[in-house]
């Protein structure tokens, strides 16, 4: 009976059907993971806003006289330059009528010319008492009305010169018309419909409102009051992120600040001005304005290899001073390179599980290797 009993133990454990104290033994020993340390680093601050991009100059050119288009000099969507020729507008008309004012200044300073004749004679007649003192004075009065006649016809010349020089419509600054709005023969004047558009495009300003507390946040960052935010030197450096999510290299300025908050949203209105050489910004597109604080400061970092995600949140596994691992929620900032900056939740030096993560849960023991600290932990 013996012996029969020490043969089935025997096969038994040949089998592998009584390892159960064995694998208990495995699933006990602690599970090797990766750690990183939590880390700090002097960051330029940053705030994001939506913004919204504004032509400083903008304007629908229109005839400033009627008249039959003759000429059509720019195409749909063409970059001009101050004063380029655009429109002509037939002219005959308005020169006529300048040559016509012409004519009558002349007429008028020849009557200048036989009213003060008139008056050395009437003159001359009343020191020899051969005349009233009436006659003299009546002479004098046609003197003036003359000279004012003289006047009249000179102001009539220049407004029909002007009326000639309004009939070639020239660009007002540099920039880029759009849809050019008629065509050849068409009639237009003041009362129609503008020629064309125009919008200058470098440099331009890109509009965005700031909270309370953000413009706040904005004034310490730079150490200025609210009327030196523009000035040089006192003004943050501004970026944008483009709709296609790539970062413009050149930094803008704020040039404006509103003087009151407005009650609709209770946000204030700033401006920021880019030279925009590369005219990525168009009058009217919407961009994510970055506003830059002028001095870095210390900001705590985790590897975004560590960071996990549930319904309360993001969380870290961190692994203790006694190898145990304790599941830790996180209040997040903005991303730096491979990293997130933490703003409540670690302290720096606190070693963050970043590989391995499926293996284990909280409250395990673990067995933790360096994964390689950022430079500026390397001492933790």
């Amino acid at each position: 009976m013996f012996s029969k009993s020490r043969i089935v133990l025997s096969s038994l454990l040949g089998l592998g059907l009584l390892a159960g104290p064995i694998l208990a033994q495995d699933e006990s020993a602690p599970v090797k993971v990766a750690v990183s340390a939590i880390y700090s680093e002097d960051l330029i601050d940053e705030a994001s806003f939506i913004g919204r991009g504004q032509a400083i100059d903008k304007v629908d050119i229109v005839a400033r006289v009627s008249g039959y288009l003759q000429e059509s000099l720019v195409e749909d969507g063409a970059p001009v330059k101050q004063g380029d020729l655009l429109f002509r507008i037939e002219p005959d008309a308005y020169e006529a009528t300048l040559e016509a004012r012409k004519a009558d200044l002349a007429r008028t300073e020849a009557n200048l010319e036989l009213a003060r004749i008139e008056l050395d004679r009437k003159s001359e007649l009343v020191k020899r008492q051969a005349s009233p003192q009436s006659e003299e004075d009546i002479a004098r009065a046609n003197e003036k009305i003359a000279e004012a006649d003289v006047q009249a016809a000179k102001a009539a010349i220049q407004s029909a010169e002007l009326d000639v020089s309004y009939t070639e419509v020239s660009a007002p600054f540099d920039g880029r018309i759009g849809v050019v709005g008629t065509s050849i023969g068409d009639l237009v004047g003041p009362s129609t419909a503008p020629l064309v558009n125009l919008v200058r495009e470098r440099p331009i300003q890109v509009a965005f409102s700031l909270t309370e507390r953000q413009l706040l946040r904005v004034l310490e960052s730079a150490d200025a009051e609210m009327h030196e935010i523009s000035e040089p030197g006192k003004t943050p450096d501004v970026f944008l992120t483009l709709p296609d999510g790539s970062r413009m290299e050149e930094a803008g300025k704020v040039v404006f600040i509103d003087n009151r908050i407005d009650p609709a949203t209770g946000t204030m209105a700033l401006r920021a001005e880019f030279a925009n050489e590369r005219r990525l910004i168009a009058d009217g597109s919407f961009v994510d304005v970055n506003i830059q604080s002028m001095e870095p400061s210390t900001k705590l970092l985790v590897p975004q290899a560590a960071l996990q995600r549930d319904q309360r949140g993001d969380f870290v596994l961190i692994v203790t001073s006694d190898q145990r691992v304790e599941q830790r929620y996180l209040t997040l900032g903005r991303q730096h390179e491979t990293a997130m900056v933490v703003t409540d939740g670690a302290r720096e030096g606190e070693m963050v599980i970043v590989e391995g993560l499926q293996r284990v849960r909280p409250g395990a023991t673990v067995e933790s290797v360096a994964a390689g600290t950022p430079s500026d932990a390397s001492g933790n």
